[in-house]
C-alpha cells in the first residue's frame, strides 16, 4: 500500500500533465476575436466546394393577349406546318447514317435558335398545348430508342459532356429564347441502364426539368409484322416501366421504324392483361414538317417527322437540312405563334381550314 506522500505527489504531476495540454489546446484553438487576415488563413486550408453550374430554365413564356391587329403584326400563322426533328445515336463517330455527331447535333440546334425557333415538347404539340413567344416559331426536338448518348449524369450529377441533353442546355445558355426541352422515347434499356434505381434516377431527373420520355415499345419490333394482340402487349410492357419509373403513362408513342400495325387504331388505344394506354399523339419516322394540331385534316394516329440530316442522297429532299431551308424560303407555311395559348390566330383566307372543335377559338386577320 502506498503512503499518502506518494499518492500526494502523484495526483500533483497529474494535475501538471492537466495543466499542461489545456494551455497547449487553447494556444493552438483559435481567438474569438482573432483578426480577419488569421480566420482567412484557417478558412483556406479547409476544402471549398465549387458552386454547381446553374441550368437554363424549361418554364414556358408569359402569355399575351393577342387582338388581330396584334396578331396580323406579327404575321401570325397557327395553322402552319411545324418541323418535328427526329433524332437516333449522337456519337463522335457515325456508325449508321441516322447517327449525327455532336458538332452537327450542335450546329442544328444553334441553327434553329438563330432562326428563331422555340422547342416543345411532343406531348405539348400533338394536344395543341403550344406556348410559344409571339412571332416565334415551334420545334419538335425527338430522339428515339432511348440511348446512352443520348442522356448520362457525370460524376457531378450534371448532364454528361456531349450528350443530346448537354446540347441542348449549352445552346440553351448562349440562346435565352431557344428552351430547353425535348422528347425521349424509350424502350426496355432506357438510356443503356439495367439497374432499375439507375433507369428511376435517369428518367425522373430528365421529367422535373421539363423534358418528356415517353413509349417507344418494348423491344423495338416492326409493329405491321405482329398480331394485334402482341402490339398491345409492346406498348403495355413499356407502358408498365414509365409507371414503374414514376412518369407513366406516357401520352405520346414513336413507331419504331415509323411501321404502323395493320389495324391503325391499335398504336393509339388497346390494352393487354388488364392494363389500358391512351396516347395523344403517334408519331411516324418522316419524311416531312406536320400539320397544325388545330388543322382540319391534322391526324395525331400519324404525324409526320423529319429526319435530322445533310441534304444528300435520299436526304436531298426528305431530311432536316432541306426542310428547314424550304421554310425558310416559304415564310407563309410555317406556323408562327401568337403568343396566345388560348386563341388560334391564323389569317382570315385560312378560317375554312381549322377543325371544327377549335373554331372557338379562332382569332382571324
Amino acid at each position: 500500500m502506498r503512503s499518502s506522500a506518494s499518492l500526494t505527489r502523484i495526483i500533483g504531476i497529474a494535475n501538471i500533465v492537466v495543466v499542461v495540454i489545456a494551455a497547449v489546446a487553447l494556444f493552438l484553438m483559435p481567438a474569438a476575436d482573432a483578426p480577419e487576415v488569421g480566420r482567412q488563413a484557417v478558412a483556406q486550408t479547409q476544402p471549398t466546394q465549387q458552386p454547381q453550374p446553374t441550368l437554363p430554365s424549361a418554364e414556358q413564356p408569359p402569355p399575351v393577349v393577342a387582338s388581330p391587329e396584334f396578331a396580323k403584326q406579327v404575321k401570325a400563322n397557327e395553322l402552319g406546318k411545324v418541323p418535328v426533328l427526329m433524332y437516333h445515336r449522337i456519337l463522335k463517330k457515325r456508325l449508321a447514317s441516322i447517327d449525327r455527331t455532336p458538332s452537327q447535333l450542335r450546329k442544328e440546334l444553334e441553327q434553329l435558335a438563330k432562326q428563331g425557333y422555340v422547342p416543345i415538347t411532343a406531348r405539348e404539340f400533338a394536344t395543341g398545348d403550344i406556348r410559344v413567344p409571339a412571332g416565334k416559331f415551334p420545334v419538335v426536338l425527338t430522339f428515339d430508342d432511348g440511348h446512352q448518348s443520348h442522356f448520362a449524369l457525370d460524376a457531378d450529377g450534371m448532364p454528361k459532356k456531349d450528350t443530346a441533353v448537354d446540347l441542348i442546355y449549352r445552346v440553351a445558355r448562349e440562346y435565352p429564347t431557344f428552351r430547353p426541352v425535348a422528347t425521349f422515347w424509350i424502350n426496355k434499356r432506357p438510356f443503356g441502364l439495367d439497374d432499375r434505381d439507375e433507369q428511376v434516377k435517369a428518367v425522373q431527373w430528365l421529367t422535373q426539368h421539363g423534358f418528356e420520355v415517353a413509349n417507344h415499345t418494348w423491344s423495338h419490333p416492326d409493329l405491321r409484322t405482329l398480331s394485334k394482340k402482341k402490339v398491345r402487349e409492346q406498348l403495355v410492357r413499356l407502358e408498365r416501366l414509365l409507371k414503374k419509373l414514376g412518369v407513366g403513362p406516357a401520352k405520346t408513342m414513336a413507331l419504331p421504324f415509323g411501321s404502323m400495325p395493320r389495324s391503325k387504331k391499335l398504336a393509339r388505344t388497346g390494352s393487354w392483361d388488364g392494363t389500358s394506354y391512351d396516347f395523344g399523339g403517334v408519331f411516324l419516322a418522316g419524311a416531312e414538317p406536320s400539320l397544325s394540331p388545330y388543322a382540319k385534316k391534322f391526324d395525331r394516329g400519324a404525324i409526320q417527322r423529319i429526319q435530322s440530316n445533310g441534304k444528300k442522297g435520299e436526304c436531298r429532299k426528305w431530311c432536316s437540312e432541306y426542310w428547314l431551308g424550304w421554310l425558310n424560303k416559304h415564310p407563309g407555311e410555317r406556323y408562327v405563334s401568337d403568343g396566345d395559348p388560348l386563341r388560334i390566330s391564323i389569317p382570315q383566307a385560312l378560317r375554312g381550314n381549322i377543325a371544327p372543335k377549335r373554331a372557338s377559338q379562332v382569332n382571324a386577320y
